[in-house]
């Protein structure tokens, strides 16, 4: 039985309470944007389609320049590079949150979150099978699990961080006098926090491989797909995602 390599597996989870953390933390632009800018409610809406479509059309990129190159992407760049090149291109996605707050630019804020997910899709590519890889793969499910419950703790406390930072309280009258300069700082601070991520995994103990068998028992993703419980588990993810999602980023509108 491998035995698990905890130290490895501990910084690792830090990039799941990332997802959590700004993927919840995005649905306090939503009544911001919305008022500010005069938007409607369906079209305010499409910051979580933006953030949420870019880990699809990730996938599928990642995909094609793997197809395109015969060889699994992270299997050339590795997998711990893999990591800090998606934390890289989420940190340049946080940038466009100045242009898009000194400009009241719509499309550039959804291109900034759109560029997030770019990069959270990378990083999820990676994360999950290094999870599974960091010990025995018969408890990789146990691994998994544990790190989703540190993906909701960043679930959990994003919204009240950034609710702190950019209304000065969860009760405060601000939001009627809203500059969105204020969104602008709890970003760059996550955009740096993604940086400094990107270093620390890159000089980490971290493996940039998966181990051998594991690699070759990848098989042709086409064949895969033949499986009746993987398309179905592709449906049901779906559903639930957007399930939650919707409930979210539309809870403030309906309160």
């Amino acid at each position: 039985m491998k035995k698990t390599n905890f130290s490895a597996f501990g910084a690792l989870i830090i990039i799941f309470f990332f997802w959590g953390f700004v993927a919840s933390s995005n649905d306090i632009l939503i009544p911001v944007f919305k008022k500010a800018l005069n938007l409607k409610q369906d079209k305010a809406q499409l910051i979580s389609v933006a953030f949420y479509i870019a880990y699809t059309v990730g996938s599928l990129i990642y995909f094609a320049i793997s197809g395109l190159l015969k060889k699994d992407l992270l299997k050339i760049l590795g997998y711990r590079n893999g990591l800090a090149l998606g934390l890289i291109i989420s940190a340049l996605g946080t940038l466009l949150f100045i242009p898009a707050a000194n400009q009241s630019s719509f499309p550039l804020l959804l291109g900034g979150l759109f560029t997030v997910g770019i990069g959270f899709a990378l990083q999820q590519i990676a994360a999950n099978p290094l999870a599974i890889n960091m010990g025995d793969p018969s408890t990789g499910n146990l691994r998994l699990s544990l790190a989703g419950g540190i993906n909701n703790v960043g679930t959990t406390i994003g919204p009240v961080l950034v609710s702190f930072a950019i209304f000065g309280g969860l009760s405060s009258g601000a939001t009627t006098t809203l500059n969105l300069q204020a969104v602008q700082t709890p970003y760059l601070f996550l955009g740096a926090a993604f940086v400094i991520a990107a270093i620390f995994f890159k000089f980490s103990s971290v493996p940039d491989r998966l181990t051998e068998e594991t690699e070759n028992s990848g098989g042709n993703i086409m064949a895969t797909l033949k499986y009746p419980q993987v398309l179905l588990g592709m449906i049901a993810i779906f559903v639930y995602v957007g399930v939650e999602v919707s409930t979210a980023s539309n809870l403030p509108e309906f309160m």
